[in-house]
């Protein structure tokens, strides 16, 4: 793309004849609409376990940590490649991994749809998040190479964020809606129909965007991150069911922990890394990267516990979730057109500190929830807090990165913006599910051994939470033996999942705290100033 010298603005758009102008606007509003299309179906295919949890613990019968890998596996797949493909974009181009990653996409979900077994979903899942991988940094960089100026550049990421959480708050109606017709599996059929007409109006409409520097491919960098970080996800995971003195669940952490260790060794020393830390060394650019790690690890936190309360644990109709996450996600699509004026007047620093605590006073209030209860209107205020914080923190949070940075870093940036809050986000059901599964199952199995079953009920129930946890007790149909400890189980599972709220509420908190004094003194940027060039 040529640029003029003095203003660095894209000569397309300052030459004198109209058609020129027209031409270069339709450019880029074609390219916005690609980009936010094809990351509301990457995270539509993201969010939709959230909604079907209980159908996937009914059809496949599921057992300790075979739910939590369904999201996990997911996430961990965009969280290992993200940095590469927004290497692979500065490279090759934007608009191809976008392209590339619709397709991907497709095929994980057509995988997921004919699933018979939960391992199958798992492989699914696996190639929707590395597929997702591909298209959140590239659509990121898509909408702000193409800005011709900063104000610009922080609407239309405003939109891109807008239209990410949209896919979130659509995932999990879509959800409830093909399970209450009958069949979860259909909702697989739509993301794959959606994922190819993205890919097409990508093909169409997009406009390409590269860095132009020339970057090689970190190759140590990227074995030692993606061993490590599944290692530690892996033992993570893991932990709740074999135990966190388990020899290859304590290998897993350690192994991880000294692979992730000198994988930061390398990137310090190789020419062309893949994570550039001097990234780093900007004050806002760093704080907003704790801050998404964090404050993401509490919204999705905060979502996963809801979504597995209402259920495996009560087994509610998915319909009801699918409502409630209208809630969660909902906003941060509805109040596009107003936080980014509300970014604009009284700038990223407020409005995350009030997302965050708004966040963080949802969770406490669902932490002291009875899992005996079953109304679920109870959920209604904790569940719009904690969607207003998740508006209110992040379309500011992600520009805050991005602006922070030289525009020839653009692609690494958004790459490494992407890949923390989606850290965070895949921490979110890894960490919360080890808390409240942890907490659950010593519970359990306390209450079971101080109960008053008769032995011919208290046998069968103690093996069932042994080999599978309070999950599979819980989800025992009436008259089985072991059926009378389903009780038990589900008390020890409120217990587990309010201790999980209460940890997120504290985390919220601590990135509400981040934000405020973290971002303090920090200039925002001038919304009419042009964006500088790319060397």
């Amino acid at each position: 793309m040529s640029h003029d010298s003095e203003a660095g603005i894209p000569a397309a758009t300052r030459s004198h004849p109209p058609q020129q102008a027209s031409s270069a606007k339709r450019s880029i509003r074609g390219t916005l609409v690609a980009a936010s299309l094809t990351v509301m179906v990457a995270q539509i295919a993201n969010a939709l376990p959230g909604a079907l949890n209980g159908e996937f613990q009914s059809t496949f019968n599921t057992v300790g940590s075979q739910l939590t890998w369904i999201t996990a596996s997911f996430m961990v797949l965009v969280v290992v490649f993200e940095l590469t493909f927004g290497l692979l974009g500065d490279k090759f181009g934007h608009r191809k991994l976008v392209l590339g990653g619709a397709a991907l996409v497709a095929v994980g979900s057509v995988v997921c749809a004919l699933a018979p077994t939960v391992q199958l979903m798992w492989v699914g899942s696996a190639i929707n998040g590395l597929g997702a991988g591909a298209i959140f940094p590239a659509s990121l960089a898509l909408v702000a190479a193409v800005s011709r100026n900063m104000g610009e550049r922080i609407r239309g990421i405003a939109i891109w964020a807008g239209f990410l959480s949209a896919g979130s708050a659509l995932s999990p109606l879509l959800g409830g809606v093909m399970a209450g017709l009958g069949s979860w599996r259909n909702a697989y059929v739509v993301v794959a129909i959606v994922s190819l007409m993205a890919l097409a109006l990508t093909a169409l409409l997009a406009r390409e965007a590269h860095s132009e520097r020339s970057r090689s491919v970190d190759i140590w960098g990227q074995i030692t991150f993606a061993i490590g970080l599944i290692l530690v996800l892996f033992g993570l995971v893991q932990g709740p069911e074999a135990g966190w003195s388990a020899g290859y669940v304590l290998g897993s952490l350690v192994v991880g922990a000294v692979l992730l260790a000198v994988f930061v060794a390398i990137e310090l020393k190789v020419e062309s890394p893949l994570l550039d830390l001097r990234l780093f060394a900007i004050r806002q650019f760093t704080v907003s990267s704790i801050v998404a790690v964090v404050g993401m690890f509490a919204f999705l936190g905060a979502c996963f516990t809801t979504s597995m309360w209402l259920g495996p644990v009560q087994h509610q109709n998915p319909m009801f979730l699918g409502l409630l996450f209208l809630l969660l996600q909902g906003p941060a699509f509805v109040l596009i057109p107003v936080i980014s004026r509300l970014q604009a007047r009284f700038g990223s620093r407020w409005l995350m500190t009030f997302g965050f605590m708004a966040m963080g006073a949802g969770a406490l209030i669902a932490s002291g929830f009875d899992v005996l209860e079953r109304d679920v209107t109870a959920f209604i205020v904790p569940c719009l807090l904690v969607g207003l914080g998740f508006a209110f923190t992040l379309s500011p949070m992600t520009a805050i990165a991005v602006n922070s940075v030289p525009r020839q870093l653009t692609g690494m940036a958004s790459a490494t913006t992407n890949l923390l809050r989606d850290l965070g986000f895949a921490l979110g059901p890894v960490l919360v599910g080890a808390v409240a599964l942890s907490a659950a199952g010593s519970r359990l199995m306390v209450s079971l051994q101080t109960s008053d079953l008769s032995p011919d009920q208290l046998g069968p129930a103690m093996g069932i939470a042994e080999a599978g946890g309070p999950i599979a007790l819980n989800s025992l149909p009436a008259g089985v033996p072991g059926a009378a400890g389903s009780e038990y189980a589900l008390v020890a599972l409120g217990a587990g999942f309010a201790q999980a709220y209460l940890v997120v509420a504290i985390a919220a908190l601590v990135a509400a705290a981040l934000s405020y004094f973290g971002l303090r003194g920090a200039t925002e940027p001038d919304m009419d100033a042009a964006l500088p060039e790319s060397h």
